[in-house]
């Protein structure tokens, strides 16, 4: 069915529409934090909501249920990656690509570049993995360890482990926000990761001088190797680790991905390479990989959080962001095809004219938004339907609308105490949000430099170009 099919009904009063959204925010914010209700249950009591204000305007059961199902059928390219996602992960985990990043990466340690080649380690993890969770659970918690050693601040550290976390999982290709994001705005996953490159690499750029010079103040502190020499020891006994067989499907994911290859081909490639490289070389059985293709199982290398991190991945650890994303995307389909995103358009963010203003104002939303959610997976699924009519109105490509619902949502989830984010990283590193927060340096500076960046018209993608342009 199209939408097409659906003769126009009468359209939603700005207060309506206020109501409406306002009721979907304060269910999903005071289920989460007051009730303790699970977020799947909370998006399904928010799509009777949206549909009983559908119904209110004349939509009867079925052209509701045609908005959804026309929304989901335009994600459906971005759905096919989602599960792909999780055999990536498992792949790579089992053919010893993470490990063999992981051992390699640590020996690059030094006492006066510590923080810098910190941060750059967890930037690498988290590109790979797909998980700044995992990241700093892990190499996070090794930092944290070796900064306390040699007396650097570790809330400096902390923030230092952030920051190359919080990239990796804004730019990874197999990370969950990441597709989300492009998803909810309706770009493609490579069009989106491209838009945010001139944001965030200007970004982590200056980050990265800012902790080189920061840490020529402990270049004469001793650097305690013991906590690394543990995690090698224990990936050694674990994988062969080759780099030049190891990271195959790593590299012919980025040659491919360099290349513009759909993303479905080249990672159902780099899942087959994957796949070849743990059965012959290191020579795990061909039964036990399919079978983690679907569900990974932590490894057995001694050293838990190691473990654990190398037993992510597999179709089943997608499932809750996926099943939440298509509920979301229903969501959206009602609001969206029933006008009551157009309707909350046209009586305040209408009111936003400039290009630099309308992205200031996207990633503000995001912050509001998890500020009043705690989850970063909402606040970019309620900022892309909120914010996307102003963007094809202002004939911006897709990219630009994720690319800043991810500086909003994505870069600020783990300076808020209460988030999921938040919470985890302080507990994991135990380190406060607040004393980490302010050495979180890319997470905050990223915001600023895109409003900048767009005020001068730099790396504002059109819908008719497909390269930059001036606005």
């Amino acid at each position: 069915m199209s939408k097409s099919t659906i003769s126009p009904l009468r359209t939603p009063s700005f207060l309506q529409s206020f109501i409406c959204f306002s009721v979907i925010v304060l269910a999903l914010a005071g289920g989460i934090f007051v009730l303790g209700i699970s977020l799947h249950a909370l998006m399904f009591l928010c799509l009777i909501w949206a549909g009983a204000n559908a119904y209110l305007l004349g939509y009867n059961y079925l052209q509701i249920r045609e908005l959804m199902t026309n929304s989901l059928a335009r994600a459906m390219p971005a759905i096919y990656i989602f599960i792909l996602i999780g055999m990536v992960i498992s792949s790579f985990m089992h053919s010893g690509t993470i490990a063999t990043l992981m051992y390699y990466g640590l020996s690059w340690l030094s006492p006066s570049l510590f923080l810098a080649v910190g941060m750059i380690l967890c930037a690498i993890m988290s590109v790979a993995t797909g998980t700044s969770w995992g990241t700093v659970g892990t190499l996070g918690v090794v930092l944290i360890g070796i900064g306390s050693t040699m007396n650097i601040p570790l809330p400096l550290v902390a923030g230092m482990i952030v920051c190359g976390a919080t990239f990796g999982d804004k730019m990874s290709p197999i990370s969950d926000t990441t597709n989300l994001a492009a998803m909810s705005a309706g770009s493609t996953l490579f069009r989106h990761i491209y838009s945010m490159l001139f944001t965030t690499l200007p970004t982590f750029i200056i980050t990265l001088v800012i902790f080189v010079v920061i840490g020529v103040s402990y270049k004469g502190q001793n650097l305690n190797l013991s906590e690394v020499a543990l995690i090698q020891d224990a990936l050694a006994n674990t994988y062969s680790l080759t780099p030049i067989v190891t990271l195959l499907p790593l590299i012919l994911l980025a040659t491919l991905s360099i290349k513009k290859v759909p993303a479905e081909v080249t990672m159902s490639f780099s899942i087959l390479l994957a796949v070849f490289i743990a059965i012959v070389y290191q020579g795990e059985s061909f039964i036990s990989v399919l079978n983690a293709l679907w569900e990974n199982k932590p490894e057995s290398t001694g050293i838990e959080n190691l473990d654990a991190l190398l037993g992510r991945g597999g179709i089943t650890s997608m499932s809750w962001t996926l099943l939440l994303a298509l509920m979301a995307i229903a969501l959206g389909g009602v609001l969206h095809g029933a006008g009551f995103l157009s309707s909350l358009l046209a009586g305040s963010i209408a009111r936003v004219k400039r290009t630099a203003s309308l992205v200031a104002t996207t990633i503000v939303s995001g912050l509001v938004g998890n500020v009043a959610m705690g989850e970063a997976y909402i606040s970019i699924i309620l900022s892309c339907q909120l914010f996307k009519p102003k963007y094809e109105q202002q004939q911006l490509d897709s990219a630009i609308l994720s690319r800043s619902v991810e500086e909003g949502s994505t870069m600020t989830t783990g300076l808020i105490p209460w988030t999921t984010a938040g919470a985890f990283y302080a507990a994991t590193l135990e380190v406060d949000v607040l004393s980490y927060a302010p050495y979180a340096f890319f997470n905050y500076l990223n915001g600023i430099v895109a409003v900048t960046m767009a005020a001068f018209g730099v790396g504002l993608l059109k819908k008719s170009y497909s390269k930059p342009v001036k606005d």
